[in-house]
């Protein structure tokens, strides 16, 4: 039996995990595309503010699962300095994979904030969502750019993690939450009964905010 049926039943479990932070008018921020509805059922539960960070994976050429690092708004870049070695990626591939990813941040963040500035972050309690950590090169660039913000605290919630991610993350976050984190991780995917990619409209459809 698959842990999670589909991202909202993961997100309704964060919820009672953070249930705490409900008098503190959070700001939940999901990861698009496939945080977000973990972040709207979070939000659901623990009550504030719902936006969206962007951010984008730098997957290797060959194993575009695998995070040789990521890119953030505001210009944030984070490498994984183990992946790299270990996958023996050379610059000039770097280079093409953050190119493609750079225009790919810049063509959602014209479609998913649709105009919109995001919600400010400072002096706030920030809560980024995702739909699971692999690598933590993508969380980790989120972690960045919301602290360049100067956020009052800043808890990171997934609903799986491998090991070695979540020991990244917490050490940037102030707290992480994680119910379920098995001892191999073969894929986020794996724990969902429905994974399914999510369009932009859905994505948009959860913010409440009209299809350009």
């Amino acid at each position: 039996m698959d842990p999670y049926p589909d991202r909202a039943a993961a997100g309704r479990v964060l919820g009672e995990l953070l249930r705490p932070l409900h008098s503190a008018d959070p700001l939940v921020l999901g990861l698009p595309r496939g945080g977000v509805p973990v972040a709207a059922a979070v939000r659901a539960e623990i009550g504030g503010d719902l936006d969206i960070l962007l951010v984008r994976k730098l997957g290797v050429p060959w194993q575009p699962e695998l995070a040789m690092g990521a890119i953030g708004e505001d210009g944030v870049r984070v490498l994984n300095e183990d992946v790299l070695r270990h996958v023996g990626a050379t610059g000039q591939q770097l280079a093409a994979v953050e190119q493609a990813e750079i225009a790919e941040l810049d063509r959602r963040t014209r479609m998913l904030r649709a105009g919109r500035a995001p919600i400010p972050i400072a002096a706030r309690i920030v809560v980024i969502v995702d739909d699971g950590m692999a690598t933590g090169a993508t969380m980790a660039a989120a972690c960045e750019v919301v602290r360049m913000h100067r956020p009052r605290r800043l808890v990171v919630a997934v609903p799986v993690s491998s090991h070695e991610a979540l020991q990244r993350v917490g050490s940037i976050a102030d707290e992480a939450v994680c119910p379920l984190v098995p001892e191999m991780l073969g894929g986020v995917g794996a724990v969902y009964g429905d994974f399914h990619q999510l369009a932009d409209d859905e994505v948009l459809e959860l913010l409440h905010l009209p299809s350009p």
